[in-house]
């Protein structure tokens, strides 16, 4: 049987169909800033890495398969897919970090890169004459076991020359060490570039059937500042920076002082922009001078 509505009807029953679409229709989510507080090895703020700036830009976006930021807890790096090794890793270093975690050796590959990549594996470097030559070190991540066990994923290794990895930065970093006791903090960023490295068993521009690149030169950059807050602001023309640019030979020197150079001379080098969260006023003086302070 077929119904007329009446004009006042319709009326209502075109409203209540509006009303009943209107309750079915999404509402976008307000977006949410993350929270902003102090940052600490258990729960570390993103940045709090890259603290003193990006040196490439890097951002975690597939689509750029060579300069590919990951963020760990304990570290941020520019990976490069091709050479199946960073292009730089920062990281900031206090006593917080420290601690009597042991040793893990749990070298792995990181199953934190993006489908599809080639993971580097823990005996890529098996037979080659080189170190598995870590850029940020085991010793530097003692407060847990987790800290010191990320430290061993591949994509934190490059291919260095055994006398390289194990006495002239080894060397570097156990003094780097040294600051915290004196009430100081330090912010270290590091890397390598260039094709070609001699290690043990001769020279070598490859490992991994090709997939992992030996590079010719290993750098460093370690910022000391007393510790407090604020850090990228607290930098000044008198802070103390410490920069090396070695050759990746084993025939290299022990001594780390002998391989003074200059943020600037790596950044010509490279094509960084380091410590680009400084003041530029002060990078322009701190970057063009060779560090000449004690080495021990």
């Amino acid at each position: 049987m077929f119904f007329r509505l009446r004009p006042f009807q319709h009326t209502i029953l075109t409203y209540c169909l509006f009303l009943a679409s209107c309750q079915k229709e999404a509402v976008a989510p307000t977006p949410v800033t993350p929270p902003v507080g102090p940052i600490t090895p258990t729960q570390p703020a993103l940045t709090e890495h890259l603290t003193l700036g990006n040196p490439s830009g890097a951002t975690a976006d597939i689509t750029q398969p060579t300069n590919y930021l990951l963020s760990k807890p304990q570290y941020a790096l520019s990976y490069h897919r091709d050479r199946g090794i960073p292009n730089w890793v920062s990281w900031h270093l206090s006593t917080d970090w420290r601690g009597s975690a042991a040793r893990q050796d749990d070298f792995r590959p990181d199953a934190t890169l993006p489908a599809g990549w080639y993971q580097v594996q823990a005996n890529s470097y098996t037979g080659s004459g080189f170190d598995r030559g870590h850029n940020c070190p085991s010793a530097d991540r003692t407060n847990t076991v987790a800290d010191n066990s990320a430290t061993f994923l591949m994509t934190n290794m490059m291919p260095q020359a055994p006398r390289n990895n194990q006495q002239t930065w080894a060397n570097l970093e156990d003094y780097t060490r040294t600051f915290l006791s004196t009430g100081n903090e330090v912010y270290i960023i590091c890397g390598s570039y260039g094709r070609g490295g001699t290690g043990t068993n001769g020279y070598a521009t490859t490992l991994d059937n090709g997939r992992v690149t030996v590079p010719a030169r290993c750098w460093k950059v370690v910022v000391i500042l007393p510790t407090g807050t604020d850090d990228a602001t607290r930098v000044t023309s008198s802070t103390r920076v410490i920069a090396i640019d070695t050759p990746n030979d084993n025939s290299i020197s022990t001594t780390w002082g002998t391989y003074r150079t200059s943020v600037d001379a790596i950044e010509t080098a490279t094509g960084l922009d380091i410590l680009s969260a400084v003041p530029t006023a002060v990078q322009q003086t701190i970057e063009a001078r060779v560090d000449n302070g004690p080495t021990s």
